[in-house]
């Protein structure tokens, strides 16, 4: 008797689980893998576009910045809104510019296309096709003498990703007389 009733306990103890209990749980996998997925494509693709943007940012915000420290100290004619830039008809180094992409000075902005190549605008203005808009600005800190800070600002035309956010870099310098 005691052995028949063990036999029953030991049966309902190593019941398994029903197939419909199966397909409720993988159902609900599915479910919450499928919401994973599309969030985690979504991140990826965002931060791809962001991270590869924010370095070519980076990267033509330096050129920009070599252009302008290969002149010298006291040059305020060369045009570096061109390559390779003309000896005049420019700004060179002289102070003035600012870093707003969206008021630039003429004299102190450039734009390039989406693989980074110079494109031609009139005076300042932003020509079809542009992608990265350039603008530097020539400043003297305060309180210096023979010194002048160069900084340069790129940004890309549109924002990227769900945030709005538009890739953007500074690099700031500084150029001494007679250097």
């Amino acid at each position: 008797m005691k052995i028949s009733q063990r036999h029953k306990s030991l049966g309902r103890s190593e019941a398994g689980v029903s197939l419909l209990e199966t397909l409720v749980a993988l159902a609900i996998l599915i479910i919450i893998t499928v919401g994973l997925l599309s969030m985690t494509i979504t991140a990826i693709a965002t931060t791809e576009n962001q991270g590869h943007l924010a370095a070519r940012t980076a990267e033509y915000a330096q050129d920009k910045m070599e252009q302008l420290l290969a002149l010298a100290y006291g040059d305020s004619t060369t045009d570096t809104t061109v390559f390779p830039a003309a000896n005049s008809g420019g700004t060179g180094l002289s102070v003035g510019g600012n870093l707003s992409t969206t008021g630039p000075l003429a004299g102190y902005v450039d734009y390039l296309d989406a693989s980074g190549n110079l494109l031609t605008s009139a005076g300042g203005a932003a020509p079809n096709g542009w992608f990265y808009v350039r603008v530097w600005q020539i400043s003297n800190p305060a309180g210096t003498t023979n010194l002048k800070q160069v900084s340069v600002r790129t940004q890309t035309a549109r924002d990227v990703g769900p945030t709005g956010a538009m890739p953007e870099s500074t690099v700031v310098s500084y150029k001494t007389s007679p250097f």
